[in-house]
């Protein structure tokens, strides 16, 4: 019995050491190739079984077996698999795996077109979000939002409605800063200007979004003054797979995605698409808003050469407005309050909707040369349909200053014979809608050569055509049969003409359906005798050429950048100077005084100048710089550039006329930065220092004056922005990350220039000359500060919260001597997140994901139109007069997402 103990033991004791010994502990860190950065959240899966972990915030992992050896699989949305061996406790170290493309294993296309800051070795001050931090935290809001823990940018408008936000950068607004789409230029070629709403498909198909502020390392011949933004989309999946989110948010906010793609198969061809729906009634009252996201791409590798990639997408959308309102109206009547709506009997309606619908197209060729050379061409597309609406005619308000319809429809019916208003003898009313309809068409190419081991070259061309109409329609009649106005001629001094009165030369618009739907306004077609108030198109073109040469050696690199570019523009004016019939020199509206049969001629003084002057306009841009790596931890870099930039279209004619504006010039920029690096094991910081000239500029900024949008239009300014950013991140456990950003900037006006005042009618009502030296720059924080922390409670399981705070904000009234600074606040956010790996081989996941936005509901002023000083004896509100218009911020909202992906 002793024996058989004594061998019972010693059995269990070398079973215990055998499978002591069988234990391996495998531990590595995962880091993307190509940002060079960790890769939180990665799978890491023992081979062949269900055991597996995931990377924690620094891309860092720790894996158990029972095993003695075998392999472990590496894997991560939007980058090829990895398999690596271990034998017993082994560390893989630093595992650096390639993307396929962000969002679900895609491919990079134009990866030559893409200016990711990467691609140089050169810096510059850069933020970069990924995908999985874009669908963590976004939630119901604009893509822009996803910026806002970053230095030097301020994102405002978010009261407005779906998709009404702005952004600016360094201080520049969005017009002056250059927002790219895999490389390729999307702001407005009239006016340079960003609409968020015709992109709010962008949170379901974006890889990442890296913002370069200041001169950045974008080739193109585009002339970026407060920074560039790039917004890398998905193209077609290398596996098959796919995802379904369902999400939902405050005021009734609902969305839903499917995405699905096929995988590449034997023969290089695979298929992607997305699909995807939101609704909601909006966080102020009358912002309601709808709209849908489609994505389709087919790729197309055929050998190690060539990979070509074809994709279309679009987001159709409608959302109602909210404009800004003094700060009494918003404290009598509640911050939520909103007076673009009101009632029909039990019908909602509104006098504010913006619709549009966008399809953008593009074919990307990548061509593998050779080792040392790889030339990349994308061909690209954008219809873009869709307009806003508003009043024209008597409005009448409610006791509560909204829009009574009820009144409305009932005076409508007092017009004489209820058959039309006249808009300039002041009778009916009608809702208009502003079309903006264009069709944009072009081409970039860039050639890669290495021209040695420590030289690279790049050249390229970037072409553009585009043409753009605007024009008014009738909307909705409110019980009209029809809508009457004289036409607006001008003479050849482009002074106002009234050619003909009532009864005797008008326009009629017929009764017709056109509801402000995205999705029929995309085929819808326009009769030139349907349009009011205005009627211009343009033709812009574009023709550019770019090269930069790239020395890196060692611990040294530099970098020279050049950009020429010619732009041609052309107005065309079918309303203001004649009708589209009146080209041959006659009247086509059947205005026959002398009853001869014929139409009359035109009067003296009119002439058919539908056609303006053709300008072309030259510009360039060159850009150098340098870095040195002190050490494996540190590094310096100085940059400096020279912009000489085209005025935008809308400023090169004079007061919405083909006369020329003579002020315009083109813009001078000078930029200069210099920067230093920290990178550690536990900790890396980057300190920028900046300052930008910008001399002849344009600035614009609206208001609400006596129920009516104004404009006001500043040229020949010149402004000064310099400052200093800090951003870090540090790991101070394995379970905690904190991160944070500053920014101090001074950004103020100089000089004097010349003031215009327009009415929505595009009619001048005032131009003066302005001093304006001194004044300090509107819109953006000029100080910022935030702090953020990301925990890791267990496995799979995190909780994450950010701080910002915003100070010397000042009003959004362009340049002024003496502007008003807004209050300092700050804003929290919150969320926790969760993801169950499932499946035999951990590759399909389910993640949950909660947001809390402004958790302690803090009430602030985010930006204001005007700047009246407060007086003696005035009302305030914490110091500002309370007739100020603008906005206040959003109060606490959610967000709850659930997704499932495989």
């Amino acid at each position: 019995m002793k024996k058989t103990t004594q061998f019972l033991l010693l059995s269990a004791a070398l079973l215990f050491s055998v499978v002591t010994m069988a234990q391996s502990t495998i531990t590595g860190t995962v880091v993307g190739s190509d940002l060079n950065a960790p890769l939180p959240g990665a799978n890491v899966i023992e081979k062949g079984t269900k055991n597996g972990t995931t990377t924690d915030f620094d891309g860092k992992f720790t894996l158990k077996t029972d095993a003695a050896s075998g392999q472990v699989v590496i894997s991560f949305v939007g980058y090829e698999k990895m398999t690596m061996a271990f034998n017993g406790n082994t560390d893989l170290g630093t595992i650096t795996i390639s993307p396929d493309n962000t969002l679900d294993e895609v491919v990079i296309t134009g990866t030559g077109i893409i200016d990711l800051a990467e691609d140089r070795q050169t810096p510059v001050a850069v933020s970069t979000i990924k995908a999985a931090e874009i669908q963590k935290k976004i939630g119901a809001q604009d893509i822009t939002t996803a910026l806002v823990n970053t230095p030097s940018v301020y994102v405002a408008g978010l009261s407005g409605g779906f998709g009404d936000s702005r952004i600016a950068v360094r201080g520049f607004e969005q017009d002056n800063t250059a927002f790219l789409l895999n490389g390729q230029p999307i702001n407005s070629m009239e006016d340079g200007r960003m609409f968020w709403s015709n992109w709010s498909g962008m949170n379901d198909v974006a890889s990442a979004i890296q913002i370069q502020r200041g001169l950045g390392s974008s080739k193109l011949a585009i002339s970026s003054v407060g920074g560039t933004v790039n917004f890398v989309t998905k193209s077609t999946d290398r596996r098959e797979g796919g995802f379904v989110y369902a999400g939902i948010a405050n005021d009734d906010y609902l969305k839903t995605t499917y995405s699905y793609s096929t995988g590449r198969n034997d023969k290089g061809w695979g298929t992607s698409f997305m699909l995807s729906h939101w609704q909601g009634d909006g966080y102020n009252e009358g912002t309601f808003g709808q709209g849908q996201t489609y994505f389709f791409s087919v790729g197309y590798t055929p050998n190690d050469k060539h990979n070509l990639n074809f994709l279309i997408t679009g987001a159709p959308q409608w959302h109602d407005q909210n404009f800004s309102k003094s700060i009494q109206t918003y404290l009598d009547r509640g911050l939520r309050y909103n007076n673009n709506w009101g009632m029909y009997g039990n019908q909602y309606l509104t006098e504010r909707r913006n619709f549009y619908h966008k399809p953008v197209a593009n074919l990307n060729w990548d061509f593998n040369v050779n080792e040392t050379t790889n030339l990349s061409t994308v061909l690209y597309a954008s219809w873009g349909r869709g307009g806003g609406t508003g009043n024209r005619g008597n409005r009448i308000r409610t006791a509560e200053g909204r829009i009574d319809y009820n009144a409305i429809y009932a005076y409508n019916e007092s017009v004489p014979g209820g058959t039309g208003g006249y808009f300039t003898a002041g009778g009916g009313y009608v809702t208009r809608s502003s079309m903006n309809l264009h069709s944009w068409y072009g081409l970039v190419s860039n050639l890669e050569k290495k021209l040695g081991e420590n030289v690279t070259l790049n050249v390229g061309f970037d072409l553009r055509t585009y043409y753009g109409e605007h024009f008014r329609i009738v909307e909705n009649f409110h019980g009209l049969n029809s809508w009457q106005e004289n036409i607006r001629l001008r003479d050849q001094n482009n002074d106002h003409q009234t050619y003909g009165s009532f009864g005797t030369y008008k326009n009629v618009i017929t009764m017709r359906d056109m509801a402000a739907n995205p999705w029929t306004v995309l085929f819808a077609k326009f009769d030139e005798d349907e349009k009011i108030a205005y009627s211009n198109d343009e033709r812009i073109s574009y023709g550019g050429f770019f090269a930069q040469m790239e020395y890196a050696k060692d611990d040294v690199s530099v970098f020279f950048q050049g950009a020429a570019s010619n732009q041609w523009h052309q107005r065309f004016d079918y309303y203001q100077y004649a009708d589209q019939a009146l080209i041959d020199g006659t009247s086509s509206q059947n205005v026959d005084n002398d009853n001869d049969g014929n139409p009359d001629p035109l009067p003296a003084g009119i002439e058919p100048g539908v056609n303006s002057e053709k300008i072309s306009n030259f510009g360039f841009n060159v850009k150098g710089g340098g870095s040195y790596t002190i050490n494996e931890d540190n590094k310096v870099y100085v940059n400096a550039g020279y912009y000489s930039r085209q005025p935008y279209h809308d400023n090169i004619y004079l007061n919405f006329t083909n006369q020329v504006n003579p002020l315009t010039e083109n813009e001078k920029i000078l930029g200069l930065e210099a920067g230093y690096s920290f990178k550690s094991q536990f900790f890396s910081a980057n300190l920028n220092l900046y300052r930008t000239s910008w001399k002849d500029r344009v600035v614009t900024s609206s208001s609400v004056v006596d129920d009516q949008l104004q404009f006001s239009t500043n040229f020949g300014v010149e402004q000064v922005h310099q400052g200093i950013e800090l951003d870090f991140t540090s790991k101070p456990l394995p379970q905690l990350r904190i991160n944070g950003f500053l920014s101090i900037g001074d950004w103020v006006f100089k000089g004097e220039g010349v003031t215009q005042i327009t009415d929505e009618e595009q009619n001048v009502i005032s131009t003066d000359e302005t001093d304006f030296d001194g004044g300090k720059v509107g819109d953006a924080a000029q100080f910022t500060a935030g702090i953020g922390t990301d925990v890791q409670i267990c496995e799979n399981f995190s909780w994450d919260a950010d701080y910002r705070f915003y100070d010397n904000l000042y009003a959004d009234v362009g340049a002024v001597k003496e502007n008003l600074e807004l209050p300092s606040y700050g804003v929290a956010d919150t969320g926790l997140s969760y993801k169950m790996l499932l499946g035999r081989d951990k590759m399909k996941s389910l993640s949950i994901r909660a947001n809390i936005n402004n958790v302690f509901d803090n009430e602030y002023i985010s930006e204001l139109r005007t700047n009246i000083a407060a007086e003696a004896g005035d009302d305030t509100y914490e110091g500002i007069n309370t007739a100020n218009q603008g906005y206040f911020g959003l109060g606490r909202t959610w967000n709850l997402g659930l997704r499932y992906k495989f």
